[in-house]
């Protein structure tokens, strides 16, 4: 499925694929479509991606746009956004970054909460559902006349050390998946 925006207007949608499927560039195509139809003053982006690294080869990561591309648009992202999984030397670390980003990112999601706009578009939401948590991010989705996210839904960063994080993620990734009228697997 190649959707266009016109074909997510008023509806909620979730793009899904493993590390380096193509999520993002879909996710920043169909905003970038959404921005040449005029719809810049309705669009909120909450990005919650790390910054892009290639590791084995394979990037990881990557914001939605950057500086120049954010202007004209209301940006949302976190000072920084941690990769634990990949950077994490032990099962408490991991748990400490996850609830870091989890911190970083809450306040994102109750400001758009706040200070609605009709269209969300949120990069790399698993980050968030690392957590555990789905609150306040169901209130987001019900809130959004339209919403695009993406997030890794794979194997290739399966090993967590045992925390059980992976599964929180791919289970919560499924849930959320059930609240949505589109769902894109890459």
């Amino acid at each position: 499925m190649n959707p266009s925006f016109r074909d997510l207007l008023g509806r909620r949608t979730l793009i899904l694929g493993d590390v380096g499927s193509g999520k993002t560039e879909l996710t920043r195509r169909l905003l970038m479509e959404a921005l040449e139809l005029g719809y810049s003053g309705e669009v909120t982006v909450i990005d919650m991606a790390p910054e892009r690294e290639v590791i084995g080869g394979i990037s990881i990561g990557g914001l939605l746009l950057d500086a120049v591309g954010r202007r004209g648009i209301r940006y949302l992202a976190p000072s920084r956004v941690e990769k634990p999984r990949l950077k994490a030397s032990s099962a408490e670390e991991l748990r400490r970054l996850v609830r870091l980003n989890a911190e970083r990112i809450r306040p994102l999601l109750e400001e758009y909460l706040s200070s609605s706009t009709p269209i969300l578009f949120i990069n790399d939401v698993s980050i968030y559902l690392q957590s555990g948590s789905l609150h306040p991010l169901l209130d987001v989705v019900e809130r959004a006349e339209t919403f695009i996210a993406n997030g890794y839904y794979g194997e290739y960063l399966a090993e967590d050390r045992g925390t059980g994080i992976s599964e929180v993620e791919r289970r919560l990734m499924e849930l959320l998946s059930s609240h949505m009228d589109v769902v894109v697997a890459l």
